[in-house]
């Protein structure tokens, strides 16, 4: 045995050191933000961008509507017309700004979360709803929108986007490919496994990662050591963070990530610093888990009311835009209620009716024991 191995399996004497030993030597975070939450307007060296009134006013139209319709998603499911809805409250700004990033020869792949990016796609919120209210399987031709179906196995999908983004390479387009998860699946294998095909192939995909700051109820500081934009460079391709409350940052961060895939450079993870100010899903109490003081000091950066304070400090919106969007954003909950209630109820025992090409005795009682245990609900009604 050498002397340096007998060394290094001594036991280590001072506390000090242990301690120093289990410190990541990291740097510190550098959030992009081009949109302070006062609603002041600052600048950033390495991304620009110059918007029209116009589209300014459309960006928070965008993010008023998209919550308007998912605090109504989220009232239906509460009153039983929905088995479960995944709330977006709070991170509209990363997903509206990324979502008009996008060119409509790009393709997206979501999680079950991405209503904002949805809208921006041209996906009608009512097609979310009836997948949540279990009567279609998405209710959209992910080709017609370029938007992939909504995937529910956590981080799978940045396999698929990889993949697709290796095949538009192949093909010699010069599209570019999203993939979007949230800060609990980057701890799954297949976003490893992504990162590693999507570098070695140079994939023009953009992996778009709202680090919400809770993955269900457990904590990033329990999932992470560094940042989590910081993993990229183990990769081999660059991270970004981005504030995840600024709509102009989240949309000049992530075209820039896009302008780089179709240049052929690889790909790019962007982390959209945010935070889930709902539950993780109606099914979760998040007081269980969280302090008031954390989602009120997240409120006052609220990325809707920075945009509108923006556009009013500005004078680029004007007290009738705000009634009109109002009015326009009550008779988008008009319809989404409306259509959801006329919706037929799910067919309780269609799970049961493909599990097996030809029967199974097993799934056959199971059937029958569940058609049971339905019919006791109506008997107890009598």
């Amino acid at each position: 045995m050498t002397v340096e191995s007998t060394a290094a399996r001594k036991p280590r004497r001072s506390s000090k050191r242990t301690s120093a030993a289990k410190t990541p030597q990291t740097s510190e975070p550098q959030l992009v933000q081009l949109l302070t939450p006062e609603g002041e307007r600052v600048e950033h060296p390495d991304f620009e961008i110059d918007l029209s009134p116009d589209e300014l006013r459309g960006l928070y139209r965008d993010m008023v509507l998209t919550r308007r319709f998912d605090a109504e998603a989220t009232a239906l499911q509460r009153q039983g017309e929905l088995g479960l809805w995944a709330s977006l409250l709070g991170q509209e700004a990363a997903q509206i700004g990324s979502g008009r990033a996008l060119r409509d020869d790009d393709y997206v792949f979501p999680t079950y979360r991405e209503h904002g990016v949805a809208w921006c796609r041209g996906v009608d919120p009512t097609n979310l709803l009836g997948m949540f209210r279990g009567v279609n399987h998405g209710g959209w031709d992910p080709n017609t929108n370029n938007f992939h179906l909504y995937t529910i196995v956590i981080g799978s999908q940045t396999l698929h986007a990889t993949g697709y983004a290796m095949g538009v390479a192949k093909d010699g387009a010069d599209s570019a490919v999203v993939a979007y998860f949230g800060d609990g699946a980057s701890s799954q294998g297949d976003v490893a496994e992504a990162f590693t095909f999507s570098a070695v192939y140079n994939a023009p995909v953009v992996f778009f990662c709202q680090n919400n700051q809770w993955a269900i109820s457990e904590p990033t500081e329990k999932q992470m050591r560094v940042p989590l934009y910081q993993r990229a460079q183990g990769f081999g391709f660059p991270g970004v963070r981005v504030d995840g409350n600024d709509v102009l940052a989240c949309l000049a961060v992530t075209r820039s990530a896009l302008e780089r895939a179709r240049r052929g450079e690889g790909p790019t993870l962007v982390e959209a610093f945010t935070y889930r100010m709902g539950a993780h899903t109606t099914s979760d109490d998040p007081t269980k888990y969280r302090a008031d003081e954390e989602r009120a000091a997240w409120e006052a950066k609220d990325p809707i009311l920075r945009l509108r304070t923006y556009l009013e400090k500005q004078d680029l919106a004007d007290a009738a835009f705000f009634t009109a969007l109002e009015e326009e954003s009550e008779t988008l909950g008009k319809r989404v209620r409306e259509a959801v209630r006329a919706m037929p109820d799910p067919d309780r025992l269609a799970i049961f009716d493909h599990a097996y090409a030809d029967g199974n005795p097993l799934v056959d009682e199971e059937r029958a024991q569940f058609a049971a245990y339905q019919a006791s609900f109506a008997e107890e009604g009598n």
